[in-house]
């Protein structure tokens, strides 16, 4: 189960950062082609949305992978799918084992309660046949009944990674990223009284074209 979680965990890293870069790209390319738009006409306007990452969000929750699909991030179906083929399968092995151990541990119960009772061996599965111990049958079926319940939420909880990555992602479409903006720290001298002087942290947030602001922080 460790190995399990390690997996889940390692694609969910996976999933929210390999993205960035690539969003980070194309959202430049997008103020570049928009700010070519504007000198070639001064009379634009900004385009409606399009990209509404409300649709991303309810595609994946219905389907996982729909949300990436509407966001063309195709590369990344392989990753939901296999992502949710771990728990998928652990589910159905743990399910499984379960049930035939489950089965051999009430017909070894009935007979230790009533030894008349006869254990009839061949309804039990040859991989468990030759385990009678009661205790032992008891571990056995409630370990497996607990990996197959922490199948069933891993299942839950990828799924919701696969909805919050679609719609970050589908957010990050209309993110605007520009080298207009400027932030600048340097250290300051500052007056704290007639004849006194302090030191402090100055922040300058800068805009091209536009005026500068300044905020000091002693």
């Amino acid at each position: 189960m460790n190995r399990i979680l390690q997996i889940i965990g390692c694609v969910a890293v996976l999933l929210f950062s390999a993205n960035i870069t690539k969003a980070q790209k194309a959202a430049k390319d997008t103020v570049l082609t928009s700010a070519k738009s504007i000198v070639k006409d001064s009379t634009y306007k900004p385009a409606p949305r399009k990209h509404i990452p409300r649709i991303a969000t309810i595609r994946s929750a219905i389907c996982p992978g729909l949300g990436q699909i509407y966001n063309r991030e195709y590369w990344k179906l392989p990753i939901v799918y296999g992502a949710l083929a771990i728990p998928t399968y652990t589910f159905f092995y743990n399910d499984h084992y379960y049930k035939i151990i489950k089965y051999a541990y009430e017909e070894r119960f009935k007979h230790a309660v009533d030894t008349t009772y006869v254990v009839n061996e061949s309804s039990i599965d040859p991989e468990v046949r030759n385990l009678k111990d009661l205790n032992s049958l008891l571990k056995y079926r409630n370990s497996f009944r607990r990996d197959r319940d922490y199948s069933i939420m891993w299942f839950v909880i990828v799924w919701g990674l696969n909805v919050v990555d679609a719609t970050v992602f589908a957010h990050l479409k209309e993110f605007s990223v520009s080298d207009n903006l400027a932030l600048k720290v340097e250290p300051k001298i500052m007056p704290a009284g007639l004849f006194a002087l302090s030191s402090g942290v100055g922040f300058t947030l800068s805009y091209k074209n536009s005026v500068k602001k300044k905020v000091e922080v002693r």
